[in-house]
């Protein structure tokens, strides 16, 4: 959002459209955010019915019934906002992983381009030609070195990333100017996650992002735990997982459900808790956009 906001500063907000597509597993808080700082960027009204809606948002087990309601907290969000365009490609990560046969992880996450990049990509050729709309991504000045495959991804389109420019913030400056502003920051980052994405589960990270979300969300924890048991058996394969680990110079799986129990068991030291992984859901095909 601070890449909106610098953009909005140097050209206004007449013809900027946030662009949001929706993995159906986000935090509730992150929606909360998404619709407040919105809100603001475009000086519209604090929109308190939709922020109390964000709180009743349905678990991430309640896969039916939670579709069914950010369905209607979109068609409002989007009612409040004309310029917020938020959509979903329909299902959600673990129904991806399914229908592809395959868990995702670090190396191959069809989430990321089912769910973001293929969905973002068709909705900016459905609206804009190339000569019509400039894309904004929210990188900044440590992840320049993506910059190049993003450019790659979304030509013919130009690619414009405000952050990686002067003056130069960190995400602690970031913060402070939504504090500035009266905006809570996402809870996640509170908890000790590196990133706001998926609701503290990503197939892109590593040993201690999970292990912090064991500790922050056991319950969101056995979740996707007894989803990568499902989807194991759906396989009938027991040496597929989301986390490896390299032990004596060779590869193996490492299942959530493993990793737990040896944390559960003091045997934290042969666990990577520095092992954080990181989010890249645009990284090879198409960037997530900020604005259009």
């Amino acid at each position: 959002m601070t890449t909106a906001r610098r953009d909005a500063e140097a050209n206004g907000v007449d013809d900027m459209v946030l662009l949001f597509t929706d993995t159906l597993i986000e935090d509730g808080d992150l929606y909360r955010f998404l619709i407040e700082s919105a809100a603001k960027l475009f000086g519209l009204p604090k929109p308190i019915g939709l922020l109390e809606m964000c709180k009743d948002i349905p678990h991430v087990k309640e896969t039916a019934m939670r579709k069914e309601y950010l369905s209607k907290l979109a068609d409002e969000a989007m009612r409040h906002n004309s310029n917020l365009v938020w959509i979903s490609e329909g299902r959600e990560p673990w129904e991806v992983f399914r229908d592809a046969r395959w868990i995702g992880n670090s190396r191959v996450a069809q989430c990321s381009a089912e769910l973001k990049q293929k969905v973002s990509r068709k909705w900016v050729e459905s609206h804009y030609k190339p000569d019509e709309a400039i894309i904004y991504v929210g990188i900044d000045w440590t992840e320049i070195h993506r910059m190049g495959g993003i450019q790659k991804g979304w030509a013919p389109y130009q690619v414009k990333a405000p952050m990686t420019e002067a003056p130069y913030w960190d995400k602690q400056e970031m913060m402070q100017s939504l504090k500035q502003d009266g905006i809570q920051n996402p809870r996640l980052y509170g908890m000790g996650f590196a990133h706001n994405n998926c609701g503290g589960f990503c197939v892109r990270a590593g040993q201690g992002h999970f292990i912090n979300l064991l500790k922050e969300d056991r319950d969101l924890y056995l979740y996707h735990e007894q989803k990568e048991i499902e989807m194991q058996r759906y396989l009938e394969r027991e040496d597929v997982s989301i986390l490896t680990r390299t032990v004596k110079g060779l590869e193996e799986t490492l299942t959530l459900r493993q990793l737990r129990e040896e944390w559960e068991q003091g045997l934290g030291n042969q666990i990577d808790l520095n092992d954080i992984g990181g989010c890249g859901c645009f990284a090879f095909d198409t960037p997530e956009m900020e604005k259009v």
